[in-house]
């Protein structure tokens, strides 16, 4: 059975979708992402929650938005903070980078 793995950021256009595409077609893992913010590329909904098994948020402040919108839905779930700021593009190599270093660990079971 496959480990669900959500990324969620701001607005779903840099961050997370660098993650979803970096740790796609890991064994054992199905990834997918999310925005926060009204005007993401992919809102967050709790159907999304629900299927995660663990949640990484890229800075602490999407981790307090998250506990407020689906605070009940959270219950059994790891969610984690991997501390990225908004300050890089999609597939930038630096925050690729970033996420190998800091994601990776995460997802070895």
């Amino acid at each position: 059975m496959a480990w669900h793995v959500l990324f969620v950021c701001s607005r779903n256009r840099l961050r997370s979708p660098t993650a979803e595409a970096v740790f796609d077609g890991m064994p054992g893992v199905e990834v997918d992402s999310a925005g926060l913010a009204p005007d993401a590329e992919t809102v967050l909904d709790a159907a999304q929650v629900d299927w995660a098994d663990l949640i990484v948020v890229m800075e602490r402040r999407h981790e307090a938005r998250l506990v407020q919108q689906f605070g009940a839905r959270l219950k059994g779930k790891r969610v984690t903070c991997v501390a990225i700021p908004d300050r890089y593009g999609y597939m930038q190599p630096e925050l690729v980078a970033m996420l190998e270093r800091k994601v990776r660990p995460l997802l070895v079971r």
